[in-house]
């Protein structure tokens, strides 16, 4: 009797559908290889944006080699600010190459404004001091760009800029000060208009309209949000803004940056990857740092301190200076204010700040009077007795500056 064939399946076939596990495998090896493709893929490209970013920064090798050779005239951190950092931030006038669009002598520069930054060692409050352009200083003797030196001698304090470059800027402040500067940016005009534009303008408030041709500014009252060539003009104007002075441009200064911190805060810009990364390629465009500094790795730390001190402990202001007794035109700082303000920051003190304009606290056991000629200082109080914290004329990171108009 002849056997059915349809009756059993031939050996090995399986009773279900045929070509499903092998369908199945397919498809596994085939999302692997596409998951393993992206991550080789998003490796890469995060490896050639850290690479663009970190090739971005200048390093100022010159300016290393001269502190080097002159380490021992240089002064050492005291036992209470370990921790502690110390930035100077030079804004350079320098008008070669993009910047001579702003005439003057190309080749020549002189720091347009320096901002002393020093971030407290338990990166819990941080303090600005702009040191005025105009006051005149001992500079010391400095290496200069031919390779002479100079000599030292009494003058504006950025003129030693254009004499020994950051170099000679540096060991003027910490000669004046007693602290001892860890790391410097410099940022150039073009820079700063790059920064500013990165970051999508920064709000400032305008206490009566502003029509200034040399400064490109026609500006109407209120709030306005500033972006490059207005931003640049409006904190580098002076004579045709308020009383002309430089005191009013440096709190101009003072107002812009810190509301570019509260921007940078509030929008999430240093959390958002599509919002940081104008704002870090124009940064890392823009700036010359030091070789401590001129690396994407130094700058994300720095960048994570800022962002970690809430706006309120964030301090600006400028040392303590009035007109210069021989000439009107110059500055001289104020004493003891200035070497109060510059010892609390060398020993990693909090400085303690009063709204520009308002009267100065009663201080128990101060002097009950101020010395000779400091109804005419900018930020100066009467001196504090002993262990009371001075109180100097500044503002916070929090302030809207449209809030008190």
């Amino acid at each position: 009797m002849a056997e059915d064939d349809t009756a059993h399946p031939p050996t090995g076939t399986p009773p279900t559908a045929p070509g499903r596990p092998r369908g199945r495998r397919r498809w596994l090896m085939v999302t692997a290889g596409v998951v393993a493709f992206l991550l080789v893929g998003t490796g890469a490209l995060f490896w050639f944006a850290y690479r663009k970013l970190d090739g971005n920064i200048h390093t100022d090798t010159a300016t290393d080699r001269l502190l080097a050779q002159l380490e021992s005239e240089r002064p050492s951190r005291t036992a209470g600010a370990k921790g502690a950092e110390n930035i100077l931030l030079i804004g350079s006038d320098d008008r070669s190459g993009a910047n001579g669009a702003y005439g003057g002598e190309p080749g020549t520069q002189r720091s347009d404004s320096t901002i002393l930054l020093h971030l407290a060692a338990d990166r819990k409050h941080a303090t600005a001091v702009s040191v005025p352009r105009d006051v005149m200083v001992t500079v010391p003797a400095c290496e200069k760009p031919d390779g002479t030196r100079s000599k030292p001698g009494l003058m504006q304090f950025n003129w030693a800029f254009e004499l020994g470059g950051p170099a000679c800027s540096i060991r003027t402040v910490e000669q004046l000060s007693g602290i001892r500067i860890d790391h410097y940016v410099i940022l150039d005009f073009t820079g700063f208009k790059s920064m500013v534009d990165a970051i999508g303008g920064v709000e400032v408030c305008v206490p009566e309209p502003i029509h200034d041709k040399d400064a490109k500014l026609d500006l109407s009252a209120g709030r306005q949000t500033l972006h490059g060539e207005q931003a640049l003009g409006y904190v580098r104007a002076r004579e045709s803004l308020g009383d002309g002075s430089d005191t009013q441009r440096m709190g101009r200064q003072q107002q812009f940056l810190a509301s570019l911190i509260r921007k940078a805060q509030s929008q999430g810009v240093l959390l958002n990857p599509a919002k940081l990364w104008p704002v870090l390629d124009a940064a890392t465009s823009s700036v010359k740092a030091d070789g401590g500094l001129s690396s994407l790795g130094a700058l994300y730390d720095l960048t994570q301190d800022l962002r970690g001190i809430p706006s309120p402990d964030v301090v600006f202001l400028t040392a303590p200076r009035r007109p210069y007794r021989y000439d009107s035109d110059r500055d001289e700082f104020v004493q003891p204010q200035t070497t109060q303000l510059f010892t609390a920051l060398r020993d990693d003190q909090r400085i303690t700040v009063r709204p520009p304009g308002s009267a100065p606290s009663p201080t128990a056991g101060a002097s009950p009077s101020p010395a000779p000629g400091a109804d005419e200082a900018a930020g100066a109080t009467a001196a504090p007795s002993a262990g009371a914290s001075p109180v100097f004329e500044g503002r916070t990171a929090d302030v809207d500056a449209c809030a008190a108009h």
